[in-house]
């Protein structure tokens, strides 16, 4: 299928008309030029790279009431918690990836080969750091020897990030902001823009003012959260997040990336956590 063109005058129509919704199971007016549309992000994994809890690994997918929706992050099991939550894999057209660790990327060779065998017909953008396509088709021979070069019904189309510099994907404004983390290839925080609402993701990183930058003035901030007070490079802690927690300028905080350190410590926190399979509605 070729890829489908962004159609502004149709977006802006959507932009303006949507019919809003406050909180699940509760409805509100709509305000000025009905702006507030309602925006759900479902975490299909919020675990660590290596399973604490049993949970699945980064997957966040935002959806709108327009249908569209947008897949933030693909860790490796994320097909199995896409079908475990009763999402149909073919319906993801657009992914956008924090960075190239196999917990955050490592499930796009499945997504493709499910669609593969499925006769998925839609095509799929994926939106990533530089390098992002030579990673994954590095990724589906060493998984998959010969699978990167197989002729599918639909097409894969790759779209670069540059730091700072907003891009359109889909039904969203994605901008990236670069953090600390390394991954053979620049790390983002993403600041993702869709229906009148803001949700940033801070990806993996250890502290850095970028993330003040990219948090301000969202409606939700999902950041890691790896140990509670542990300093580990590359990585948040909860203490150093909660010591700036009034700058970030945020209006809701959830935590994610947890490892058991943190599951052991939910008494303790004073920030919402993450659960896979969890719906949150923006508002």
């Amino acid at each position: 299928m070729p890829a489908r063109a962004f159609d502004g005058d149709a977006f802006v129509e959507w932009w303006t008309t949507g019919t809003p919704r406050g909180r699940r199971g509760r409805r509100s007016e709509a305000g000025p030029l009905g702006m507030m549309t309602p925006i759900e992000l479902q975490f299909l994994g919020s675990g660590d790279a290596l399973g604490s809890g049993g949970r699945f690994q980064a997957c966040l997918h935002l959806r709108g009431a327009d249908g569209g929706s947008v897949l933030i992050d693909c860790g490796a099991s994320s097909l199995i918690a896409m079908k475990r939550a009763g999402l149909d894999p073919n319906t993801i057209e657009r992914v956008v990836l924090s960075h190239l660790h196999g917990d955050h990327f490592g499930g796009l060779p499945f997504l493709i080969l499910d669609g593969q065998f499925r006769r998925r017909t839609r095509s799929l953008q994926i939106a990533g750091p530089p390098g992002v396509a030579a990673r994954l088709e590095a990724a589906m021979e060493v998984l998959f020897p010969g699978s990167s070069g197989v002729t599918r019904r639909f097409a894969v189309e790759f779209l670069e990030l540059i730091d700072r510099r907003p891009a359109v994907v889909g039904p969203a404004t994605v901008t990236p902001f670069e953090v600390t983390h390394a991954s053979g290839a620049p790390a983002y925080a993403l600041r993702v823009e869709y229906g009148g609402k803001v949700v940033v993701y801070s990806g993996d990183t250890e502290w850095t003012e970028t993330l003040v930058e990219a948090a301000a003035g969202a409606d939700l901030f999902v950041c890691e959260a790896y140990f509670f007070e542990k300093r580990v490079k590359y990585h948040l802690d909860y203490h150093t997040l909660m010591a700036n927690r009034a700058r970030l300028g945020c209006r809701r905080l959830i935590l994610t990336h947890l490892n058991q350190d943190m599951l052991d410590r939910g008494a303790d926190l004073k920030a919402d956590i993450a659960d896979d399979l969890q719906v949150v509605t923006v508002d």
